[in-house]
Protein backbone atom coordinates (compact mmCIF):
# COMPACT_ATOMS: atom_id res chain seq x y z
CA UNK A 1 0.00 0.00 0.00
CA UNK A 2 2.63 2.27 1.21
CA UNK A 3 4.55 1.82 -2.27
CA UNK A 4 1.26 2.80 -4.13
CA UNK A 5 0.97 6.03 -1.39
CA UNK A 6 4.59 6.92 -2.68
CA UNK A 7 3.76 6.79 -6.23
CA UNK A 8 0.34 8.68 -6.24
CA UNK A 9 2.63 11.69 -4.10
CA UNK A 10 5.44 11.61 -7.18
CA UNK A 11 2.50 11.62 -9.47
CA UNK A 12 0.99 14.61 -7.68
CA UNK A 13 4.31 16.46 -7.43
CA UNK A 14 4.82 16.18 -11.24
CA UNK A 15 1.06 17.42 -11.50
CA UNK A 16 2.04 20.32 -9.66
CA UNK A 17 5.02 21.11 -11.49
CA UNK A 18 3.45 21.11 -14.96
CA UNK A 19 0.64 23.36 -13.62
CA UNK A 20 3.04 26.09 -13.23
CA UNK A 21 4.47 25.60 -16.76
CA UNK A 22 3.79 28.47 -18.99
CA UNK A 23 3.10 25.65 -21.59
CA UNK A 24 -0.04 23.96 -19.74
CA UNK A 25 -1.10 27.51 -18.81
CA UNK A 26 -1.83 28.41 -23.03
CA UNK A 27 -3.40 25.11 -23.26
CA UNK A 28 -7.07 25.21 -21.56
CA UNK A 29 -7.88 21.26 -22.24
CA UNK A 30 -4.60 20.07 -20.65
CA UNK A 31 -4.73 22.69 -17.95
CA UNK A 32 -8.16 21.60 -16.97
CA UNK A 33 -7.14 18.13 -17.23
CA UNK A 34 -4.15 18.40 -14.66
CA UNK A 35 -6.26 20.58 -12.10
CA UNK A 36 -8.79 17.73 -12.30
CA UNK A 37 -6.03 15.21 -11.31
CA UNK A 38 -4.53 17.57 -8.99
CA UNK A 39 -7.84 17.49 -6.62
CA UNK A 40 -8.39 13.74 -6.70
CA UNK A 41 -4.65 13.30 -5.67
CA UNK A 42 -4.68 15.97 -2.92
CA UNK A 43 -6.69 14.29 -0.44
CA UNK A 44 -4.89 11.19 -0.29
CA UNK A 45 -1.76 12.96 -0.57
CA UNK A 46 -2.20 15.05 2.36
CA UNK A 47 -2.95 12.45 4.16
CA UNK A 48 -0.18 10.18 3.44
CA UNK A 49 1.87 12.82 4.28
CA UNK A 50 0.08 13.49 7.90
CA UNK A 51 0.74 9.88 8.49
CA UNK A 52 4.03 9.97 7.72
CA UNK A 53 4.84 13.21 9.75
CA UNK A 54 2.84 11.15 12.43
CA UNK A 55 4.91 7.83 12.36
CA UNK A 56 8.55 10.11 12.10
CA UNK A 57 7.33 11.79 15.27
CA UNK A 58 6.00 8.05 17.13
CA UNK A 59 9.56 6.69 16.15
CA UNK A 60 11.47 9.78 18.32
CA UNK A 61 8.57 9.17 21.10
CA UNK A 62 9.51 5.51 21.25
CA UNK A 63 13.40 5.88 20.91
CA UNK A 64 13.46 8.18 24.12
CA UNK A 65 11.13 5.36 25.88
CA UNK A 66 14.87 3.80 26.23
CA UNK A 67 16.04 7.50 27.91
CA UNK A 68 17.99 7.32 31.06
CA UNK A 69 15.49 10.24 32.14
CA UNK A 70 12.52 9.31 33.80
CA UNK A 71 10.92 12.56 33.29
CA UNK A 72 11.88 12.30 29.65
CA UNK A 73 10.28 8.37 29.69
CA UNK A 74 7.42 9.71 30.98
CA UNK A 75 6.85 12.58 28.30
CA UNK A 76 7.62 9.70 25.61
CA UNK A 77 5.54 7.43 27.07
CA UNK A 78 2.40 10.36 26.76
CA UNK A 79 3.26 10.83 23.41
CA UNK A 80 3.08 7.85 21.78
CA UNK A 81 -0.49 6.90 23.66
CA UNK A 82 -1.88 10.35 22.18
CA UNK A 83 -0.23 9.69 18.41
CA UNK A 84 -0.53 5.42 18.19
CA UNK A 85 -4.10 5.90 17.90
CA UNK A 86 -4.06 8.75 15.40
CA UNK A 87 -1.59 7.10 13.33
CA UNK A 88 -4.03 4.15 13.27
CA UNK A 89 -7.05 6.41 12.05
CA UNK A 90 -4.90 7.98 9.42
CA UNK A 91 -3.92 4.40 8.26
CA UNK A 92 -7.46 3.44 8.11
CA UNK A 93 -7.85 6.55 6.14
CA UNK A 94 -5.34 5.86 3.74
CA UNK A 95 -7.08 2.43 3.13
CA UNK A 96 -10.19 3.83 2.33
CA UNK A 97 -9.44 6.46 0.31
CA UNK A 98 -6.99 3.65 -1.92
CA UNK A 99 -10.40 1.94 -2.99
CA UNK A 100 -11.43 1.91 -6.49
CA UNK A 101 -13.41 4.88 -7.36
CA UNK A 102 -17.00 4.57 -8.95
CA UNK A 103 -16.37 5.83 -12.68
CA UNK A 104 -19.61 7.71 -12.76
CA UNK A 105 -19.52 9.40 -9.52
CA UNK A 106 -18.40 12.69 -10.94
CA UNK A 107 -21.89 12.63 -12.86
CA UNK A 108 -24.66 14.65 -12.28
CA UNK A 109 -27.82 13.24 -11.62
CA UNK A 110 -31.68 12.59 -12.57
CA UNK A 111 -33.67 12.20 -9.73
CA UNK A 112 -36.91 10.60 -9.47
CA UNK A 113 -39.54 11.21 -6.97
CA UNK A 114 -43.04 9.10 -7.20
CA UNK A 115 -45.74 9.39 -4.94
CA UNK A 116 -46.33 5.96 -3.14
CA UNK A 117 -48.68 4.44 -0.12
CA UNK A 118 -50.97 7.22 1.65
CA UNK A 119 -52.94 9.12 -1.21
CA UNK A 120 -52.69 12.39 -0.82
CA UNK A 121 -50.41 12.86 2.02
CA UNK A 122 -47.69 10.77 -0.06
CA UNK A 123 -47.88 13.64 -2.83
CA UNK A 124 -47.65 16.25 -0.08
CA UNK A 125 -44.26 13.72 1.15
CA UNK A 126 -42.83 13.53 -2.24
CA UNK A 127 -42.73 18.06 -2.35
CA UNK A 128 -41.36 18.04 1.04
CA UNK A 129 -38.22 14.99 -0.76
CA UNK A 130 -38.06 17.63 -3.46
CA UNK A 131 -37.98 20.46 -1.33
CA UNK A 132 -35.00 19.02 1.28
CA UNK A 133 -32.93 17.73 -1.71
CA UNK A 134 -33.41 20.85 -3.38
CA UNK A 135 -32.17 22.90 -0.72
CA UNK A 136 -29.10 20.21 -0.27
CA UNK A 137 -28.08 20.98 -3.93
CA UNK A 138 -28.41 24.79 -3.63
CA UNK A 139 -26.29 24.67 -0.14
CA UNK A 140 -23.53 23.08 -2.30
CA UNK A 141 -23.77 25.35 -5.27
CA UNK A 142 -25.22 22.72 -7.38
CA UNK A 143 -28.10 23.83 -10.03
CA UNK A 144 -31.70 21.80 -9.96
CA UNK A 145 -33.69 21.74 -13.39
CA UNK A 146 -37.18 20.33 -13.16
CA UNK A 147 -37.74 18.31 -15.93
CA UNK A 148 -41.13 16.91 -15.71
CA UNK A 149 -43.62 17.18 -13.05
CA UNK A 150 -46.95 15.78 -12.41
CA UNK A 151 -48.87 17.81 -9.50
CA UNK A 152 -51.44 15.66 -7.08
CA UNK A 153 -54.88 17.57 -6.69
CA UNK A 154 -54.63 18.54 -3.60
CA UNK A 155 -51.17 20.14 -3.95
CA UNK A 156 -47.71 18.18 -3.56
CA UNK A 157 -46.30 15.91 -6.53
CA UNK A 158 -47.78 12.71 -7.97
CA UNK A 159 -44.06 12.25 -9.32
CA UNK A 160 -41.79 14.36 -10.31
CA UNK A 161 -38.10 14.28 -12.19
CA UNK A 162 -34.81 16.95 -12.14
CA UNK A 163 -31.54 17.23 -13.73
CA UNK A 164 -28.83 17.98 -10.87
CA UNK A 165 -25.91 19.45 -11.73
CA UNK A 166 -22.64 20.00 -9.57
CA UNK A 167 -19.49 18.46 -8.38
CA UNK A 168 -20.28 14.51 -7.62
CA UNK A 169 -23.69 14.54 -7.18
CA UNK A 170 -24.11 11.57 -7.59
CA UNK A 171 -21.61 10.35 -5.57
CA UNK A 172 -23.04 12.05 -2.77
CA UNK A 173 -26.78 11.42 -3.44
CA UNK A 174 -26.48 7.86 -5.05
CA UNK A 175 -27.37 6.40 -1.55
CA UNK A 176 -30.37 8.66 -1.48
CA UNK A 177 -32.49 5.74 -3.85
CA UNK A 178 -35.28 3.75 -1.80
CA UNK A 179 -38.63 3.87 -0.11
CA UNK A 180 -38.69 6.95 2.07
CA UNK A 181 -41.57 6.69 5.10
CA UNK A 182 -43.01 9.98 7.06
CA UNK A 183 -45.03 9.37 9.96
CA UNK A 184 -47.06 12.06 10.80
CA UNK A 185 -50.60 13.58 11.21
CA UNK A 186 -52.04 14.94 8.33
CA UNK A 187 -53.49 18.56 7.93
CA UNK A 188 -56.98 16.64 7.05
CA UNK A 189 -56.90 14.00 9.61
CA UNK A 190 -59.10 15.82 12.18
CA UNK A 191 -58.84 13.48 14.78
CA UNK A 192 -55.19 13.97 14.69
CA UNK A 193 -54.62 10.48 14.36
CA UNK A 194 -50.38 9.68 13.24
CA UNK A 195 -51.02 8.54 9.42
CA UNK A 196 -47.54 6.59 7.37
CA UNK A 197 -47.37 7.42 4.32
CA UNK A 198 -44.09 6.84 1.48
CA UNK A 199 -42.61 7.97 -1.48
CA UNK A 200 -39.81 6.45 -3.26
CA UNK A 201 -36.78 8.24 -4.41
CA UNK A 202 -34.91 6.88 -8.12
CA UNK A 203 -31.32 8.45 -8.34
CA UNK A 204 -29.95 7.77 -11.77
CA UNK A 205 -26.42 9.40 -12.99
CA UNK A 206 -26.89 11.41 -15.90
CA UNK A 207 -26.36 9.63 -19.01
CA UNK A 208 -25.68 10.72 -22.80
CA UNK A 209 -26.57 8.27 -25.68
CA UNK A 210 -22.53 7.07 -25.95
CA UNK A 211 -23.02 5.74 -22.09
CA UNK A 212 -25.42 2.92 -23.02
CA UNK A 213 -25.58 0.78 -26.05
CA UNK A 214 -28.97 1.54 -27.78
CA UNK A 215 -30.50 1.20 -31.53
CA UNK A 216 -32.56 3.36 -33.22
CA UNK A 217 -34.58 0.39 -33.96
CA UNK A 218 -35.22 -0.10 -30.33
CA UNK A 219 -37.11 2.91 -29.38
CA UNK A 220 -40.42 4.09 -30.22
CA UNK A 221 -41.59 7.76 -30.70
CA UNK A 222 -44.99 8.58 -29.75
CA UNK A 223 -46.63 12.06 -30.10
CA UNK A 224 -49.80 13.75 -28.67
CA UNK A 225 -51.72 16.79 -27.20
CA UNK A 226 -50.19 17.87 -23.65
CA UNK A 227 -52.79 17.86 -21.07
CA UNK A 228 -52.92 19.25 -17.47
CA UNK A 229 -55.20 18.83 -14.24
CA UNK A 230 -58.77 17.28 -15.38
CA UNK A 231 -58.10 16.73 -18.92
CA UNK A 232 -57.78 20.47 -20.13
CA UNK A 233 -55.78 21.18 -22.42
CA UNK A 234 -52.47 23.21 -22.35
CA UNK A 235 -52.03 23.72 -25.98
CA UNK A 236 -53.41 22.60 -29.24
CA UNK A 237 -50.28 20.37 -31.03
CA UNK A 238 -49.03 17.61 -30.40
CA UNK A 239 -46.35 18.52 -28.41
CA UNK A 240 -46.21 15.73 -25.44
CA UNK A 241 -43.25 12.78 -26.12
CA UNK A 242 -43.33 9.60 -24.90
CA UNK A 243 -40.70 7.33 -25.97
CA UNK A 244 -40.49 3.78 -25.22
CA UNK A 245 -37.40 1.84 -25.05
CA UNK A 246 -38.85 -1.81 -26.68
CA UNK A 247 -36.39 -4.52 -25.47
CA UNK A 248 -36.31 -3.14 -21.54
CA UNK A 249 -40.27 -1.96 -22.08
CA UNK A 250 -38.91 1.20 -20.23
CA UNK A 251 -41.34 4.24 -21.15
CA UNK A 252 -40.40 7.60 -20.57
CA UNK A 253 -42.84 10.76 -21.07
CA UNK A 254 -42.14 14.28 -21.42
CA UNK A 255 -44.69 17.34 -21.95
CA UNK A 256 -43.98 20.34 -19.64
CA UNK A 257 -42.33 21.93 -22.99
CA UNK A 258 -44.19 23.65 -25.74
CA UNK A 259 -41.73 22.66 -27.95
CA UNK A 260 -41.55 18.72 -29.32
CA UNK A 261 -38.19 18.72 -29.89
CA UNK A 262 -37.23 20.21 -26.01
CA UNK A 263 -39.92 17.14 -24.84
CA UNK A 264 -38.10 14.59 -26.87
CA UNK A 265 -34.77 15.72 -25.72
CA UNK A 266 -35.67 15.39 -22.29
CA UNK A 267 -37.71 11.90 -22.44
CA UNK A 268 -33.99 10.81 -24.37
CA UNK A 269 -32.11 12.10 -21.25
CA UNK A 270 -33.91 10.61 -18.65
CA UNK A 271 -34.28 7.20 -20.33
CA UNK A 272 -30.79 7.20 -20.88
CA UNK A 273 -30.39 7.73 -17.02
CA UNK A 274 -32.70 5.22 -16.42
CA UNK A 275 -31.26 2.10 -18.77
CA UNK A 276 -27.45 2.90 -17.22
CA UNK A 277 -28.83 2.85 -13.58
CA UNK A 278 -30.92 -0.37 -14.22
CA UNK A 279 -27.37 -1.50 -15.34
CA UNK A 280 -25.58 -0.48 -12.51
CA UNK A 281 -28.41 -2.04 -10.80
CA UNK A 282 -27.83 -5.45 -11.68
CA UNK A 283 -24.31 -5.11 -11.00
CA UNK A 284 -24.56 -4.34 -7.64
CA UNK A 285 -27.35 -6.67 -6.89
CA UNK A 286 -24.25 -9.36 -7.88
CA UNK A 287 -22.08 -7.44 -5.76
CA UNK A 288 -24.63 -7.26 -2.88
CA UNK A 289 -25.10 -11.06 -3.27
CA UNK A 290 -21.59 -12.04 -3.09
CA UNK A 291 -21.00 -9.82 0.32
CA UNK A 292 -24.58 -9.55 1.40
CA UNK A 293 -24.95 -6.45 2.01
CA UNK A 294 -27.11 -4.00 1.41
CA UNK A 295 -25.56 -0.87 1.33
CA UNK A 296 -25.78 1.67 -1.35
CA UNK A 297 -27.47 -1.21 -3.42
CA UNK A 298 -29.83 0.99 -4.70
CA UNK A 299 -33.02 -1.36 -4.09
CA UNK A 300 -35.62 0.69 -4.45
CA UNK A 301 -38.18 -1.93 -2.68
CA UNK A 302 -36.37 -1.47 0.40
CA UNK A 303 -37.54 0.92 3.01
CA UNK A 304 -34.22 3.07 3.57
CA UNK A 305 -35.48 6.13 5.97
CA UNK A 306 -38.04 6.77 8.20
CA UNK A 307 -39.01 10.67 9.32
CA UNK A 308 -41.23 10.65 11.99
CA UNK A 309 -42.57 14.14 12.70
CA UNK A 310 -44.29 13.85 16.19
CA UNK A 311 -40.54 12.64 17.77
CA UNK A 312 -39.10 14.94 15.54
CA UNK A 313 -36.43 12.49 14.24
CA UNK A 314 -35.14 10.69 11.25
CA UNK A 315 -33.63 7.35 11.20
CA UNK A 316 -31.69 5.31 8.06
CA UNK A 317 -32.64 1.77 9.04
CA UNK A 318 -29.32 0.82 6.94
CA UNK A 319 -26.78 2.28 8.96
CA UNK A 320 -28.99 2.32 12.48
CA UNK A 321 -28.74 6.03 12.48
CA UNK A 322 -31.12 8.23 14.27
CA UNK A 323 -30.95 11.73 14.08
CA UNK A 324 -33.30 14.17 16.22
CA UNK A 325 -33.41 17.25 14.14
CA UNK A 326 -36.28 16.23 11.59
CA UNK A 327 -36.44 20.35 10.56
CA UNK A 328 -33.16 21.06 9.82
CA UNK A 329 -32.96 17.57 7.55
CA UNK A 330 -36.14 18.72 5.88
CA UNK A 331 -34.34 21.83 5.32
CA UNK A 332 -31.80 19.99 3.41
CA UNK A 333 -28.90 19.24 6.24
CA UNK A 334 -28.31 16.33 5.61
CA UNK A 335 -24.73 15.78 5.14
CA UNK A 336 -24.99 13.64 8.33
CA UNK A 337 -26.95 10.85 7.13
CA UNK A 338 -24.76 11.18 3.81
CA UNK A 339 -21.45 10.48 5.11
CA UNK A 340 -22.77 7.85 7.55
CA UNK A 341 -23.82 6.04 4.55
CA UNK A 342 -20.78 6.22 2.21
CA UNK A 343 -18.97 5.18 5.28
CA UNK A 344 -20.60 2.41 5.42
CA UNK A 345 -20.48 1.32 1.71
CA UNK A 346 -16.83 1.68 1.96
CA UNK A 347 -16.50 -0.14 4.84
CA UNK A 348 -18.18 -3.14 3.02
CA UNK A 349 -16.49 -2.39 -0.35
CA UNK A 350 -13.00 -2.80 1.74
CA UNK A 351 -14.34 -6.12 3.34
CA UNK A 352 -15.08 -7.31 -0.23
CA UNK A 353 -11.55 -6.38 -1.25
CA UNK A 354 -9.75 -8.21 1.96
CA UNK A 355 -11.76 -11.14 1.41
CA UNK A 356 -11.25 -11.77 -2.58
Amino acid sequence: MFAKLENLERRFEDVELQLSSPEVLGDQERYRKLTKAHADLKEVVDVFRKYRNIQAQLEESRALLQDSDAEIRSMAQDEVKTLEPEAEALERGLTMLLLPKDPLDEKNIILEIRAGTGGEEAALFAADLFRMYSRYAESRGWKVEVMGVSEAAVGGYKEISALIAGSKAYSHLKYEAGTHRVQRVPATESQGRIHTSASTVAIMPEAEEADVNIRPEDLRFDVYRSSGPGGQSVNTTDSAVRVTHIPTGIVVAMQDEKSQHKNKAKALKVLYSRLLQAEQDRVQAEQAENRRSQVGSGDRSERIRTYNFPQGRVTDHRVNLTLYKLDQVMEGDIQELIDALTTAARTEALKAQTNI
